[in-house]
């Protein structure tokens, strides 16, 4: 029987997206509705080491991927931005689900489960964000812009990820002392920041595709057409969404969530607000957040 707790959960297997070859987990029985955990920036499917099991005991089947970039994946130095992520989740979704799924997401998780919420609406039943950041949520794109201004802003943005020094930067941030200082940013409750965190964001950090991935985020991320960024996705999304949003969120305030209320109709959107918890409310409080998910699924009468 797979581990069904620990950042080593799950049956695990590598599949292909392109060139690339990318890691997953599952852990449950096929032949039941399917749950896709997406995690968040910097974390990788080892991060929802408390949350797989108390979904499969609902009657899920529970998955979870290493976006490009992270966690065991690997790590291409192409531009990376939620349009990949979500074309490698898409490509999960044919080949390895088989159907469509509950997406939930923490943090840039929530972005790309979005992101094929809207480009693939056919293999998404519904989107749980936890929660869901984007910095145009704060400065939306123009709708159009200039070819010149394009250019301009394609020409800074790559030089900046080329000047970066990524490779001494990421050298540093790995070191145990400075990454609990920065997995403390994102956590309310530091006594879920243990050893089997560090190591779960510490080992992709070791790789030597760290620095190139990083960069190609930076430009991916920074080069997104409109079209790929929240406030465009919000209002085309046509199934239910739930946004869970710890208040005392340092990285994503809390605010940010009635922004994007305003994106959507409320009748396809639930928001909760929760008391005590940061970032990654899933991994701080993850009796709490699976109760939450759970109970809001059932509510919706949602299943794959």
């Amino acid at each position: 029987m797979p581990p069904r707790s620990g950042s080593n959960w799950g049956e695990q297997s590598q599949a292909e997206f392109g060139p690339w070859r990318c890691h997953w987990r599952r852990l449950g029985s096929k032949q039941s509705p399917a749950l896709v955990l997406l995690h968040g920036f910097g974390a990788a499917s080892g991060h929802w080491r408390d949350n797989a099991a108390d979904f499969e005991a609902a009657g899920f089947c529970v998955y979870a991927i290493d976006l490009l970039g992270f966690g065991q994946s690997d790590q291409p130095s192409i531009k990376l931005d939620n349009r990949i992520w979500s074309l490698q989740l898409q490509k999960f979704l044919i080949e390895v689900v088989q159907g469509p799924a509950v997406l939930v997401g923490n943090s840039l998780g929530a972005l790309v489960a979005l992101t094929t919420a809207v480009f693939a609406p056919e293999l998404v039943v519904a989107v749980v964000a936890a929660p869901l950041p984007d910095p145009t949520l704060i400065q939306p794109l123009p709708l159009r812009r200039s070819p010149w201004k394009r250019k301009l802003e394609r020409f800074l943005v790559n030089s900046i990820a080329r000047l970066l020094p990524l490779g001494p930067l990421i050298a540093l941030l790995r070191q145990p002392a400075l990454l609990r200082l920065g997995i403390g940013s994102a956590y309310s409750n530091p006594a879920r920041i243990n050893q089997e965190l560090v190591k779960l964001i510490q080992q992709p950090a070791r790789r030597s595709g760290a620095p190139g991935a990083l960069a190609g985020m930076v430009r991916g991320m920074a080069l997104r057409p409109g079209a790929a960024t929240a406030p465009q996705l919000l209002p085309r999304l046509s199934c239910p969404l739930l946004l869970l949003w710890g208040k005392q969120d340092r990285l994503v305030p809390v605010q940010i969530s009635k922004k994007i209320l305003a994106y959507i109709p409320k009748n396809r959107c639930d928001l909760e607000l929760i008391e005590g918890i940061g970032h990654c409310f899933h991994d701080e409080d993850p009796e709490r957040f699976n109760q939450l998910v759970l109970n809001w699924l059932k509510a919706g009468n949602i299943s794959a």
